[in-house]
């Protein structure tokens, strides 16, 4: 029997394993370093209330994956594989995003209503008319995502409403990141499509393919959070025949006549060596440039990849008895105001009412912070970080802190490849990689590189078809999501 490694059990790495299993005769073993599944897709559970780690909206213009979601959680009140298991289902919710910019809501994306012009002002609403106007008229080189915001929304538009939050998500100014995060991410949003969406929504048909992501107005979502998709797939692999091996650290991916012969991994019993045929890889680039034995890395490879730049994120979990703020129907809020360091908040209710112990006498709010491993924000104790987001909570004008119940916090590594530093390079580590015949590279981490949900999936699905049908270039594995235009920004 031929066999598959595959690191990871993120959305990426157990789509492989399924589809290995589902479509081949090839045997998975999937070695991933936590204790959880699904990666930064996870849902924490704390006490009956759940914290989605990023927030996930399911939802994709391809419909492989729409059909993928549902086979393994069929939508409530519709028939399904499992029509038994009323918790093992998806919910269809309601899409509401808003800006949160000088103590007042603006819809995201940024919209044609009365309360947008009312919330600018009248100054600011002529500014950003002139500015966009031109922005039109001369187009700045895309060199930056600073500029790629400019083209499409106006210098005051992009200074009031991305240029302050995307430094906060990334740590350094919107001119020093790299404009393929646009690309990838927002490519299809801007003022124009803005006012298309407003002039064809009247109009518009059911098929929501057509519509970009941020302009969608529902998607799908597990009862219980992402996680328990992810739980569920793990499940099914298992039942099929694969291996999960949890708490396995990968510290060696060993190279034999060119190809990946093994992988060694530190386990809490004992080191484990562990041949294969294939080799899946969804660890972070960096680290898999790092353990690989056995063969000569050029050291403009290794210098690309020990250079890739992350940011982590930490979440904190705050449960209150009300909101200050009443009606509150977002899944998410994004923070625009300078005088707090969170960078967007979460309202587990309106996820799913399932997410919470108590939806109907509680609310769970994830107050969201991007930072650095090891900086002054990932290095303050549990008590100081909860403490810090709760009185943020609170200054942004979303409760008193009279009315918390209890707090929690959670970090994530590497949680968000980045686009500056030596990224610019890592068609060199790409190269490489791809001379090694049996090994692929998908996933966000494993392709350094921001994709959705659904993208990571599909690099999965275009590695298990290249081994199926015994193609040897990895280009349709990499060029998942560099042709598209339907992300939507975190």
């Amino acid at each position: 029997m031929k066999t598959a490694l595959i690191i990871g059990a993120g959305p990426a790495g157990l789509t492989a394993a399924y589809e290995l299993l589902k479509h081949t005769d090839i045997k998975p073993t999937v070695l991933e370093e936590e204790d959880f599944f699904g990666g930064i897709s996870r849902t924490v559970n704390n006490s009956g209330n759940r914290m989605d780690i990023g927030g996930h909206r399911f939802f994709s213009k391809d419909p492989s994956i729409m059909r993928w979601w549902t086979d393994i959680l069929p939508i409530q009140g519709k028939p399904g594989p499992d029509p038994d298991k009323e918790d093992r289902v998806m919910l269809v919710r309601k899409r509401v995003s808003r800006i949160r910019f000088r103590r007042t809501f603006f819809d995201y994306p940024i919209s044609l209503k009365w309360s947008t012009f009312k919330g600018l002002g009248l100054a600011n609403t002529l500014k950003a008319g002139l500015g966009y106007i031109g922005a039109k008229l001369r187009s700045l080189p895309e060199d930056s995502l600073e500029n790629f915001y400019i083209n499409r929304f106006g210098r005051p538009l992009y200074q009031m409403f991305f240029e302050d939050y995307t430094t906060k998500v990334w740590g350094v100014h919107p001119s020093q990141i790299g404009a393929d995060w646009g690309a990838q991410r927002v490519k299809g949003l801007s003022i124009t499509a803005v006012i298309k969406d407003a002039l064809v929504r009247p109009f518009r048909s059911k098929d929501s393919t057509k519509v970009e992501t941020s302009l969608i107005e529902q998607f799908i979502y597990p009862k219980y959070g992402p996680g328990q998709l992810w739980e569920t797939v793990a499940e099914e692999v298992v039942k099929m025949g694969g291996t999960i091996i949890k708490g396995a650290r990968v510290t060696a991916v060993n190279i034999s006549g060119g190809r990946a012969s093994s992988v060694t991994a530190e386990t809490k019993d004992a080191p484990m060596t562990i041949p294969c045929d294939w080799l899946l890889s969804s660890m972070p680039l960096k680290e898999l440039v790092e353990d690989l034995c056995g063969i000569q890395v050029p050291q403009k490879v290794m210098d690309t990849a020990s250079g890739l730049p992350y940011r982590d994120f930490m979440t904190a979990g705050i449960l209150v008895r009300r909101l200050k703020l009443k009606d509150i129907p977002d899944t998410w809020i994004y923070v625009q105001e300078k005088n707090v360091k969170v960078g967007r908040l979460q309202i587990f209710n309106n996820w799913s009412p399932y997410m919470v112990a108590d939806p109907a006498g509680t609310v769970y709010v994830g107050m969201e912070y991007f930072c650095n491993e090891g900086d002054e924000l990932w290095n303050l104790s549990p008590e100081a970080f909860e403490a810090m987001a709760t009185g943020e909570l609170e200054k942004i004008g979303m409760i008193d802190k009279s009315e918390v119940i209890s707090t929690s916090s959670t970090k994530v590594r590497k949680a968000y490849p980045a686009y500056f530093g030596t990224y610019k390079d890592i068609a060199e580590v790409r190269s490489f990689l791809d001379g090694i015949p049996n090994l692929f590279c998908i996933g966000r981490n494993g392709q350094h590189r921001y994709n959705n949900m659904d993208h990571s999936m599909l690099t999965a699905m275009e590695a298990v078809r290249n081994i199926k049908e015994g193609i040897t270039s990895k280009h349709n594995v990499w060029n998942v999501n560099t042709e598209q235009s339907y992300h939507e920004s975190k």
